[in-house]
């Protein structure tokens, strides 16, 4: 009796793997590849001559990546955002606008009781029981960010001693 995976699966998994997000390999690809290997962006933004792709890989996933385009269409670079570098760059009074062009969006929204505004959650690379948080007043502007836990976590020692 032979026991182990068949090859078809292992080619499917491999395969999916490969797409989840860029590579090196994509650097001088035109958008329409880009596409055909990681699908549509989740959101676009023009930056001057250049545009900016997002792939956020949510509501579990724990990168986003952002990746430029040249003024042809072409792959000039790459980067994941999702990582405690970048989250020090969100403070008090930013806007929503500014977190999104540092960051990405969040797929986790909790609004606040009596409409007091709202808190993007992210998830992200990391050995604690953690999750990045953004508190937004109702008008939009951060009033606080930091680590916070998310509810999968509640109750665990190895959390982040939070």
């Amino acid at each position: 009796m032979r026991l182990g995976i068949p090859s078809w699966v292992l080619v499917v998994l491999v395969g999916g793997c490969s797409t989840y997000g860029p590579s090196q390999q994509m650097i001088g690809q035109d958008r329409n590849a880009l596409v055909a290997r990681l699908g549509p962006p989740t959101a676009e933004l023009a930056q001057g001559q250049e545009t900016r792709l997002e792939y956020a890989r949510g509501p579990y996933g724990r990168h986003t990546y952002f990746i430029t385009l040249d003024h042809e269409g072409r792959v000039k670079r790459w980067e994941q955002v999702l990582h405690p570098a970048q989250f020090q760059k969100i403070v008090p009074g930013m806007t929503k606008a500014e977190v999104l062009n540092i960051i990405g969006q969040s797929f986790e929204v909790s609004l606040l009781g009596r409409n007091r505004g709202e808190v993007w959650s992210y998830r992200y690379e990391t050995p604690l029981c953690v999750w990045f948080q953004i508190e937004f007043s109702q008008e939009g502007v951060i009033r606080s960010a930091g680590d916070g836990i998310p509810p999968e976590c509640l109750g665990r020692r190895w959390s982040a001693g939070l």
